[in-house]
């Protein structure tokens, strides 16, 4: 990040970009007029130092005695100083200090999802210990309130979370505007810094784990495939039309062990839609499979529900698989001997970090790392070999 100004010159424009920004304004009201902000120059004046000293006092860099600083700090309470105007700092510095997240859906289902908010809570870490603030975006093709349009927010760079082709409008207005763009878990996107899960390889290996187990017959319910939030079967046609990049990896991945493996598609990545599409899965008048992989965590958790709704038991009748890796306090789990789910765990928090490095980096004109993360097979309660 850019470093506080340290000479009597930078001092002073910052002082008069304070006081341009806090000159008070002729409104008809009196009520209406609110208190003049005090400045860094009356702080120093008070103090007995020199504006660049009291504002190397707030910075925390240079030569400052502790006496002074004691003096500037006690000025400051005196006369309500809190620092700097961070609008006059956006000024002398030309940007906003501001980190944009784009969400590929409406806000109020991203957040519905756990691995949103903790893949959220890496690129905060990172940005906040920068100094750095998060502004929640909506894309261009979100008519949803309570977020700010991509094409007017004050932000320095973006970050996409959870891309596909739906997001090219949204990137579109970024390059128009110049605004560095990282994107985690998308198909390529020209000048984006990517950061990778390995989605497709991470399925095909908890698919491997179940073929290992024995089991033929398997189904994947799938997170939606667009932004439609449709609920069925996913035919060949389904899969083709499919934009979702995370949604069709993890499905190609189970393919790649069982390639005739059925799919049901859910509207979201929620319980209540794990246990709609378990619902449909073990109907009493249809066949049902032996084992079932979930593209999420909370998917499968519906889907085990549906399964004891249906008198089945979880190992032994069927076994379920999910991705992700969250803590799951479900009150299904306190009924059973299930303990702990049968999933692939991956780096969420470890992600938002990488993309937040990454979105910094640019900032500063330093060269973005992209980064690859690799999830990992836990093995729970909730598989077994099939029943003979």
């Amino acid at each position: 990040m850019d470093e506080p100004a340290t000479g009597p010159g930078a001092s002073r424009t910052e002082h008069l970009r304070e006081d341009a920004a806090d000159a008070p304004r002729a409104v008809t009201d009196p009520a209406r007029v609110r208190p003049r902000r005090p400045t860094l120059t009356e702080v120093a004046r008070v103090a007995g130092v020199a504006p660049s000293t009291a504002s190397l006092a707030f910075s925390g860099s240079g030569p400052v005695s502790e006496d002074a600083k004691a003096r500037v700090l006690a000025a400051a309470a005196e006369l309500g100083y809190g620092g700097p105007d961070p609008r006059a700092r956006s000024l002398r510095r030309g940007r906003s200090g501001v980190i944009g997240v784009v969400m590929d859906e409406r806000l109020s289902d991203a957040f519905r999802d756990p691995v949103n908010v903790l893949t959220l809570d890496g690129i905060a870490e990172v940005a906040g210990a920068a100094g750095a603030s998060l502004l929640l975006v909506r894309s261009p093709l979100d008519d949803e309130q309570g977020a700010v349009p991509l094409v007017d927010a004050p932000m320095d760079a973006v970050v996409l979370v959870g891309c596909n082709v739906r997001i090219d409008p949204a990137v579109a207005v970024l390059r128009r505007r110049q605004i560095p763009v990282v994107a985690i878990e998308a198909d390529d996107i020209e000048g984006a810094v990517p950061i990778q899960l390995d989605n497709r390889e991470a399925s095909r290996r908890a698919a491997a784990f179940l073929r290992d187990l024995g089991h033929e017959a398997v189904t994947i319910v799938s997170l939606p495939l667009d932004g439609a939030h449709r609920r069925g079967p996913i035919d060949a046609e389904r899969e083709a039309a499919g934009i979702a990049f995370t949604s069709l990896e993890r499905l190609r991945g189970v393919r790649g062990v069982y390639p005739d493996a059925v799919a049901i598609e859910a509207a979201g990545s929620s319980v209540e839609e794990g246990r709609i599409a378990g619902t449909a899965l073990f109907a009493p008048d249809g066949p049902r499979p032996t084992a079932v992989v979930a593209q999420s965590d909370v998917l499968a958790v519906g889907v085990i529900s549906a399964a004891l709704d249906a008198g089945l038991r979880v190992p032994e009748d069927v076994s379920v698989v999910g991705f992700d890796g969250i803590t799951v306090d479900d009150s299904l789990f306190h009924r059973t001997r299930i303990r702990q789910l049968t999933t692939l765990v991956q780096p969420f928090v470890q992600k938002g970090q990488a993309a937040a490095r990454a979105a910094l980096a640019m900032l500063e004109g330093a060269e973005p790392q992209p980064a690859a993360f690799r999830s990992e097979l836990r093995i729970g309660d909730t598989t077994a070999t099939p029943r003979a």
